[in-house]
Parts: structure tokens; C-alpha cells; sequence
């Protein structure tokens, strides 16, 4: 796929791992891991922003979510069982094909679409809610990629960003903690030099009358590798913002 925004190298790692997607065993077992954790984080945020009650069956119900850069739809799905009319876009053609074929095991009516965010913002769509986890630090134009999905956020909706932040700690734990020394994640998963610092996602966002409305660290236990929300963004974080004039 041809697109400012796409990293050759990102697209040719994830497109060599895309039927690994759904093995919670295998490569990808930290983002299931991680999925527990922020579709609870995500759920909650979601309902308190738009006066929804989260204990609910279907507390989603009726509100648009794109998920971009979803990969195998490990977190559409999640959003999908809550009742959300879900759209995962992804630029590996074989992810939204795993994806595909999943949603309709899970029989989960979740629209696929093997697209860019650029494509996206010409159509002149927008969602309630935008989940942008795990995938700015893999994009090539980081600038040009938020500027496309501020752009996909609806008037009063709420958009999501998960990713590491760029410091030496970081660099300790994402990449030689995480890749070298426990080995969870395959060598090569992430470049330290394209971790985004908090500010530097705020002031993206700011360009666009988005205001961030919430952070949060999160941490792993390296014994039990189980996830939690915590005081510290020095590695990795969550943030949700709001166009100012909602805020």
C-alpha cells in the first residue's frame, strides 16, 4: 500500500506475522494480555464520556468506533460485544483477512477494510470513538497521521491513544527488557527513536482543537505478566482526548 504514512519495514514485519494474530501463545500473547486491561479502561471511559452506564449488558450500543490499525481484531472485537458498530482498518492486507475470518467465527458483524487513515478522511467519515493503540510508534509521517485521524473523530466524540514513551527507561524496558532479555516480543518490534512522548502527542492533537482529557501509565508484572493502569507514563501509556470545545 502506497501512503505517507506507511513504514515498509512495519508493513513487511506484521504482514510476516499476521496469522499469528489470535494464538495467545505465541507472538502476539501480550496484546491479548493487554487487551483484558484496556477494553475494561476503554469501556468505562467510553460510557463516562457519553453518560452511558458501564454495568450494562451492551453498553456501546448505538455509538461508532473506528479501530485503526487494529491489526487481527483482537480489540474490535472486544468493542463489538459491548454493542458498538464497529470498523477496523488495518494497511497489512493478511491482518484484515485473519480479522475477517475471525469476526465471522465470532459472529461478530464488524466491518473490515484493508485502507489507509488518508483514504479514510477523503470519504468525509467520522466516529463517535477512535482507538489509535499500539500504532503510532510504527507509522513513517507521524505528524501527517495524526493530523488525518483527528480529523476522523465526530463533533463530541473521544479518541484513544496507546503507546510507549521516548526516554532511556523506556529504551531499558520496551526494548531491551521486553525483546533481549525476557524475549516476549520478537527482536526488531519496536525502533526506541520512534517512541512519542506524551507532549509531543498533545501538541498534535492541539493543531486540531483536541484537548487530552486523561492519561494513564501502564505497567506489567514481569513474574505474572499481568497488566495494570498506573500513576507512571514513563513507558507505557494511554490517553483519551476531547475537542476542546466539548471539554
Amino acid at each position: 500500500m502506497k501512503s505517507p504514512t506507511v513504514d515498509a519495514r512495519e508493513l513487511a514485519y506484521y504482514d510476516r506475522l499476521a496469522r499469528q494474530w489470535w494464538d495467545k501463545s505465541g507472538k502476539f500473547w501480550p496484546l491479548h494480555r493487554l487487551n483484558d486491561l484496556r477494553r475494561e479502561y476503554l469501556a468505562r471511559s467510553i460510557c463516562k464520556h457519553f453518560g452511558r452506564d458501564p454495568q450494562n449488558a451492551a453498553p456501546l450500543t448505538g455509538l461508532s468506533i473506528l479501530d485503526i490499525g487494529g491489526g487481527g481484531g483482537i480489540l474490535a472485537e472486544s468493542m463489538a460485544i459491548l454493542g458498538a458498530n464497529v470498523k477496523g482498518i488495518d494497511v497489512v492486507e493478511k491482518s484484515i483477512g485473519v480479522a475477517r475470518r475471525h469476526s465471522r467465527l465470532s459472529r461478530l458483524p464488524i466491518d473490515y477494510e484493508y485502507v489507509s487513515v488518508e483514504a479514510m478522511v477523503e470519504r468525509g467519515q467520522d466516529y463517535d470513538v477512535l482507538l489509535n493503540m499500539e500504532v503510532v510508534e510504527h507509522v513513517a509521517d507521524l505528524p501527517h497521521f495524526m493530523a488525518c485521524c483527528n480529523r476522523l473523530l465526530a463533533r463530541g466524540g473521544i479518541l484513544f491513544i496507546a503507546t510507549i514513551n521516548r526516554n532511556p527507561l523506556s529504551w531499558l524496558f520496551a526494548i531491551v527488557g521486553a525483546e533481549y532479555i525476557l524475549r516476549w516480543l520478537p527482536r526488531g518490534t519496536h525502533s526506541w527513536k520512534k517512541f512519542v512522548r506524551p507532549a509531543e502527542l498533545t501538541e498534535m492533537l492541539a493543531r486540531d482543537a483536541l484537548t487530552v482529557s486523561a492519561t494513564t501509565g501502564v505497567s506489567v508484572n514481569p513474574i505474572t505478566r499481568k497488566f495494570r493502569l498506573s500513576k507512571r507514563t514513563a513507558v507505557n501509556y494511554m490517553l483519551s482526548a476531547v475537542h476542546i470545545a466539548t471539554s
